[in-house]
């Protein structure tokens, strides 16, 4: 069940045009996701600004993605997935890493399994991360700014999969090559816990 609008230029708020446009030129089309975020202006900008800033971090392409892919997978935010899948394949991070995000297979890369433990640590525990676990991910090769970077991707996607999983937002067509083994009408999640 849709239960936002999905604006277009014509319907949106004033202040959402110019981000709608902005979007619309970065994708060669306005993503459902921000389409609805539209509804609210100050949403739409905080999204778009906190994904901006995100790609600011300390991390590599490689991991932002990683991260950000296993946040939308321990959500089972189909949407997302499909995005950040596509976003992945665009920026040409192997397909291996991507589909042991959507399987909950390891990566086998002894820092990447580190970094998505740590972040799915700090999902599962809402932030109460006790040292060992911190440890664990400084002897992995990060640092306590990387701490910090995890939880601004967490923050990012709380927007987006929580909107997501309101709205059932429907996966738009170009983000379809995303899912895993080009599954065109369900989620690689749905029927898991």
């Amino acid at each position: 069940m849709t239960e936002f609008t999905h604006h277009t230029f014509d319907t949106a708020p004033i202040a959402s045009k110019p981000l709608l446009k902005k979007a619309e030129q970065k994708w060669n089309f306005i993503p459902n996701l921000l389409a609805v975020m539209a509804e609210s202006p100050t949403v739409l900008e905080s999204y778009l600004t906190l994904g901006t800033l995100y790609d600011k971090t300390s991390f590599s392409i490689t991991e932002r993605q990683l991260i950000l892919l296993s946040i939308n997978r321990y959500r089972n935010c189909c949407y997302c997935l499909a995005a950040h899948g596509t976003i992945a394949k665009m920026q040409n991070i192997s397909a291996d890493l991507v589909n042991a995000v959507y399987y909950k297979q390891p990566f086998n890369d002894e820092k990447l399994d580190a970094l998505r433990t740590f972040t799915l640590e700090v999902l599962e525990q809402q932030g109460w991360v006790k040292q060992p676990e911190l440890n664990a991910f400084y002897q992995a090769g990060y640092s306590k700014q990387h701490v910090l970077e995890v939880i601004l991707a967490i923050s990012f996607k709380t927007l987006s999969n929580f909107i997501n999983h309101i709205n059932d937002t429907p996966i738009d067509s170009e983000f379809l090559a995303g899912m895993p083994d080009n599954k065109t009408s369900s989620c690689c999640c749905e029927g898991e816990a």
